[in-house]
């Protein structure tokens, strides 16, 4: 199992939102393909999915937040 965790973002940028899930608990992402749409105070983006397998939980909820560096979903 793997942790996705939030990467550094934009400097200054300490936290995101969830805005959009691509994928749910069950679905199988591979690495590189969207996985989740982050939206900050300065940008909306979607973050590619660093690894390839299924998604076991998804820990923070859409339009929820995350800090840099805290665990967003776990792959199995």
């Amino acid at each position: 199992m793997a942790e996705i965790k939030l990467p550094p973002l934009a400097e200054g940028v300490e936290k995101a939102s969830i805005s959009y899930w691509f994928k749910q608990p069950g679905d199988i992402v591979k690495e590189g393909e969207e996985l989740v749409e982050l939206v900050t105070d300065k940008a909306t983006f979607s973050m590619p999915s660093p690894a390839t397998g299924k998604i076991k939980k998804l820990l923070v909820s859409e339009g929820d937040s995350a800090k840099v560096g805290q665990a967003i979903a776990i792959i199995e």
